[in-house]
């Protein structure tokens, strides 16, 4: 388990003193994929270093497993590394040297036998799906395949905690649903914590238990993943999650509402996703509902579908209807 208590980070100082991280208290449990998300600049690379002590805090505390480490240093720090393994945005291999050279370096680092590197690394290579680019360099890889031979070289000496720092933001979409599907395999054939730092909610939907969402060197909410996406509160985790919907009314369509039209945004979460609420509402009513945009995802097994809908009708009878589908949704709100 790894906890943070208090965390600040600053840069500089006087009046160039630069606030990274502020007062950040976080516990990430043993065995879970917790992500930290949060827009360009909100601190989440600096506090992701903090935990392997790349970064050191200007204040505060980071235990794992209940010990404080903080002020390790030398022979005490190595081997807490030894236990985390971290994959960055740019890979950073060795482009001199092979595949598996560039995987071996981890375990040579770390005193592992030499007679015993060549079964580990095609073992490793195996897990990634690289078997047969084991003799390769960097150069002829893809970014998706240079990525996984990063994933292997981080856990090459099998640690207790995986730190990935926007692990997917260098790859296309292929290549990003390649290295989810090996973290998210990997977390389900041990028992290894997964920290991962993005600002791609598609990749937190798909791969988090847990989210934390930061902003301005502050958490602001931290919950887990389904209630992140249906049930967003703080206004930064809303501004990420309505931006991932991609559901904003663009002002031609606003504007060209008439007078006895309104604008409505629906959202459906876990069972009640699949009623047929806009049929029933057309059966009952004298009201046309069209749909002007729409999406349904599947997190965690629960359904999240969330419908922009114009509602025509006499005033009376439209706010009846609208009435009947606020009762039967999870939530309804009247756009401008």
């Amino acid at each position: 388990m790894i906890e943070l208590k208090d965390i600040s980070v600053s840069f500089g100082k006087g009046e160039s003193r630069f606030h990274a991280v502020k007062d950040v208290s976080l516990q990430i449990n043993t065995g879970e994929i917790f992500g930290i998300v949060g827009p360009s600049g909100a601190g989440k690379s600096t506090l992701v270093r903090v935990m392997n002590l790349l970064q050191q805090p200007t204040q505060g505390q980071i235990l794992i497993d209940g010990e404080d480490i903080t002020q390790a240093k030398g022979a005490k720090l190595r081997q807490i590394r030894k236990n985390m393994g971290m994959i960055f945005q740019h890979f950073n291999l060795i482009s001199g040297a092979t595949v598996f050279e560039n995987v071996a370096f981890a375990l040579t680092a770390n005193g592992y036998p030499k007679e015993k590197q060549r079964a580990r690394v095609e073992e490793l290579l195996k897990m990634v799906g690289l078997s047969e680019k084991i003799d390769v360099y960097p150069a002829s890889l893809s970014g998706g395949q240079k990525q996984r031979v990063a994933i292997a070289r981080a856990l090459a000496n099998t640690p207790k905690i995986l730190l990935c720092d926007e692990a997917t933001s260098a790859l296309d979409l292929e290549s990003t649903e390649e290295v989810l599907s090996i973290l998210h395999r990997i977390k389900e054939n041990s028992n290894i914590t997964i920290v991962f730092i993005t600002h791609d909610l598609d990749a937190a939907k798909k791969l988090f238990d847990r989210i934390a969402v930061m902003s301005e060197g502050q958490i602001v909410e931290v919950n887990d993943t389904y209630s992140i996406f249906s049930n967003p509160v703080h206004p930064v985790t809303q501004m990420l999650v309505n931006r991932n919907f991609e559901l904003d009314v663009p002002d031609f369509v606003a504007d060209a509402v008439q007078a006895d039209e309104e604008l409505y945004k629906i959202y459906y979460v876990g069972q009640r996703a699949y009623d047929p609420v806009i049929n029933e509402v057309a059966k009952r009513y004298d009201v046309e509902v069209s749909i002007l945009h729409g999406k349904i995802d599947y997190i965690h097994r629960q359904a999240l579908g969330i419908l922009v809908v114009k509602v025509k009708g006499q005033d009376a009878v439209r706010q009846a209807a609208v009435a009947y589908m606020k009762e039967h949704v999870y939530r309804l709100e009247k756009l401008k």
